[in-house]
């Protein structure tokens, strides 16, 4: 018989909102604790100064507050999700959150900066494991015919964070303390922990069509992970320094970008949506087109640098690009995972927070040597890489398992 190829024919027509509303449930509460992940990791970043003043640190010392949690994050994840893998994934989760809410507690109470370093280092570990664990446990609650739109929620839980959690953080910090923020983000985080003990449902561990791989294949798994970091590497070379390029280089004035990133966040969150569609239809497409637009924007910001109209518009594609790209990503792993989806997925992560470290240092590598403007042209170049090495995927990784396995 011939093997299932999973990319020749159109997928089965079905909605999330078909499944049962306890379903629907754990899964908005995933979502909801992708977000207070995400917020958590990227609050510092509004209210630094607020906490370099109170604590007596510089800046560049409470910048290690971001440094180290993803750090954390990308050295973590393989082992962790190695060492728990037999976990049934709601007691899991719920631990996860459990703690994500008492560190934060306790940041908020840190009477120094070590505290609240070693605070947060704690909720990394718990990231690392939850982005490791998330997406097979959503998938494993749906039909496989939408887990691309599953995953797509829990992403899209995680792009609100940048675009709305930080800068209502920022606003709450500015307005009663950076403490009152991470009591806020604590509480949301207790809140969706409540819901995961409740609504999501038990499953033994290795269990559903989401715990392995549906069509397993080392090769276009490892050619996942090469394009993962080869993209995000691409984006955060230039991205890292976005608010000098904008205004050094394209002129915009300081006070307007954070009204640019924000139309570069809402760009993002509509990418999830259409790459979580497209996934569930085409994996290799879904895959290529963000990586293509993803290097047009980055080269496309080189060439025209100087015009204001068409930094914005080429920002916001690549903000476009990447959320789509996310879910996609997601998606083929829970394909061609070779063995656990959960070691798989823990490997993406890494994958993806290696490409941040990267892309970060080749920006800072490119800056004093050739200038800001040329984090964008480096940027599409290992963008650029990121789709050869997805479209040489049939010669890298050969036939397909059907076309192995039909019969002459």
């Amino acid at each position: 018989m011939a093997g299932v190829d999973h990319n020749a024919a159109p997928a089965p027509r079905g909605r999330i909102t078909d499944a049962p509303p306890r379903a629907l449930g754990a899964l908005v509460s995933l979502s909801t604790a992708a977000f207070c992940y995400v917020a958590m990791e990227t609050l510092p970043i509004g209210i630094l100064p607020l906490i370099s003043a109170d604590l007596h640190v510089s800046a560049t010392t409470a910048g290690l507050l971001l440094t180290s949690y993803a750090v954390t994050v990308a050295v973590i994840s393989m082992p962790l999700a190695y060492i728990t893998q037999r976990i049934p994934r709601r007691p899991l989760m719920a631990a996860l959150l459990a703690v994500l809410t008492v560190a934060t507690l306790v940041c908020a109470a840190a009477g120094d900066f070590q505290v609240l370093l070693w605070s947060r280092i704690v909720i990394a570990v718990t990231q690392a494991l939850f982005w490791a664990v998330v997406a097979p446990a959503a998938a494993g609650m749906f039909p496989v015919h939408v887990r691309g739109r599953v995953t797509s929620v829990v992403f899209g839980g995680a792009a609100l964070a940048p675009m709305a959690g930080v800068p209502a953080g920022t606003w709450l910090g500015q307005q009663a303390g950076w403490r009152t923020a991470f009591v806020a983000l604590a509480i949301l985080a207790l809140l969706a922990c409540a819901a995961v003990v409740t609504l999501m449902p038990g499953v033994a561990p290795g269990q559903g069509h989401a715990a392995t791989g549906s069509s397993p294949d080392v090769r276009r798994y490892l050619i996942v992970l090469v394009a993962t970091a080869l993209a995000v590497t691409g984006l955060f070379s230039a991205f890292t320094y976005t608010a000098v390029f904008l205004t050094d280089v394209t002129g915009i004035p300081a006070a307007a970008i954070s009204v640019v990133l924000l139309a570069r966040g809402v760009a993002d969150f509509a990418g999830i949506a259409a790459g979580g569609i497209a996934s569930d239809r085409h994996q290799r497409l879904a895959l290529g087109v963000p990586i293509a637009l993803l290097a047009v924007s980055m080269f496309g910001m080189y060439v025209f640098a100087g015009t204001a109209a068409a930094v914005v518009a080429l920002l916001a594609l690549s903000g476009f690009a990447m959320g789509a790209l996310t879910p996609a990503l997601s998606n083929r792993v829970l394909e061609v995972a070779p063995g656990s989806s959960d070691l798989a997925s823990a490997g993406q992560s890494a994958a993806f927070n290696v490409g941040i470290a990267a892309g970060s240092y080749l920006g800072g590598v490119v800056l004093p040597s050739a200038g800001v403007r040329a984090t964008a042209l480096a940027g599409g170049i290992a963008a650029a890489a990121a789709l050869l090495t997805v479209l040489a995927e049939p010669l890298i990784a050969g036939p397909r398992a059907a076309e192995r396995s039909a019969p002459n």
